[in-house]
């Protein structure tokens, strides 16, 4: 039956994330730090939202573009909490943003367009693009800097078939973030070549020691970016399946179309939940996006100390909730240093190159679990990491 099959989706390797974790799953008394999920509960009221709802018999289709209410909190909220216009008009509620993503890319790319993906990054980027029949092409980040995205960097990537640039910042899997500055000075690199820029800003609220900066509120870049975001993350809602996008009008039109057809409209009750997670912020401060960001910060902070103790070099992250150190003083790659501790210790952590070959020396660990796992999992992998030597 494989003459049936798509040829591109043929060639897309499996996740470098769930092979661990199916293994995990299976495994008496183990530990994963590799889930890239809030381990907070979704507040009550946003919650009951959604019961109210469907007890008032809100249960039928809402309108493409999702509930129009929804869409201008959305607006507020991001000319609010980020400076960036967004459109109620312009705006499609999605099914998480990872549905986002998809129609962002199958709405730009033609077949042989090139798409700029930093590395390491997220690993659907890579497969989105090639099952939109674009060209994914690695633009590596280091963490020398960073693991920002570097004019320098940009501009040697770039060829005449270049269309588009993502921007995963805050990013995951690095933590690492970019600043006003250091956006500026990609942005003469994005107009000299005329790229589009389609900015995921899924962990905006996960941002330490600063407020996120996205590119689409610097001066020319709204024009030309695609904005990515959701409630996963910062609102712990990640089941609920609710992102949103938004683009310029001529992108916005293909990016609709391709929404009606294949997904009509997100989940009902999932919008009534967000648009009492964002009315709810709104008259309280967005205390309990706060509060969950404090409680990440007090993590990130543990772990990146922990793993500077033991020797693994370990970049401070200023977004998102993983760390992401390295193995190469251990003298081993990321899959080898995974692997062996997952049989030797019961501790679930990913392969820093299953977001790219820039991550190969690195393992990705989430922080997004309780202080007694971490301490827990912490004490496993400082045993492991002695006995290696």
């Amino acid at each position: 039956m494989r003459k049936f099959v798509n040829s591109r989706a043929e060639s897309i390797k499996p996740s470098g994330i769930r092979k661990f974790f199916d293994i995990v799953s299976e495994m008496k008394d183990a530990i994963s730090l590799g889930v890239g999920e809030p381990d907070f509960v979704t507040p009550w009221n946003i919650r009951n939202a959604a019961v109210k709802s469907i007890q008032r018999g809100y249960t039928q289709y809402t309108s493409n573009r999702g509930l129009l209410p929804l869409r201008e909190n959305i607006e507020r909220y991001m000319s609010e909490r980020f400076g960036v216009s967004c459109p109620a008009e312009h705006t499609v509620v999605t099914v998480g943003a990872s549905e986002g993503i998809d129609l962002a890319l199958r709405a730009v790319c033609d077949i042989g367009d090139e798409i700029l993906v930093p590395e390491p990054s997220y690993v659907s980027y890579y497969p989105g693009v090639q099952l939109a029949g674009g060209t994914p092409v690695a633009v590596k980040c280091v963490k020398e800097n960073g693991f920002i995205l570097t004019p320098e960097r940009l501009e040697e990537s770039i060829t005449p078939r270049t269309k588009a640039l993502i921007l995963p910042y805050p990013n995951n899997p690095t933590g690492g973030i970019m600043t006003k500055e250091q956006l500026e000075a990609i942005i003469p690199v994005i107009e000299k070549h005329d790229l589009l820029v389609i900015s995921d800003e899924i962990y905006a609220e996960l941002t330490y020691g600063g407020t996120h900066v996205s590119i689409a509120a610097l001066k020319g870049m709204r024009e030309r970016t695609v904005l990515i975001s959701g409630f996963s993350k910062a609102f712990a809602m990640t089941g609920w399946r609710i992102g949103f996008v938004n683009a310029p009008p001529e992108i916005d039109d293909a990016i609709f179309k391709i929404h009606q057809y294949v997904i009509m409209c997100a989940p009902t009750a999932s919008q009534y939940a967000a648009l009492e997670g964002l009315k709810e912020s709104f008259s309280d401060g967005f205390s309990a996006v706060e509060s969950m960001r404090d409680e990440y910060n007090k993590r990130r902070r543990f772990m990146v100390d922990f793993f500077n103790s033991v020797g693994m070099s370990c970049f401070e992250p200023r977004g998102a909730f993983y760390v992401f150190p390295s193995v190469e003083e251990l003298g081993v790659t990321g899959e080898q240093f995974a692997n062996s501790l997952l049989r030797a210790e019961k501790v679930a952590v990913v392969p820093g190159d299953a977001f790219g070959e820039a991550g190969k020396y690195h393992v990705r660990c989430s922080y997004a679990t309780s202080m007694a796992n971490l301490d827990e999992a912490t004490s496993r992998i400082a045993k492991y990491v002695k006995n290696l030597h």
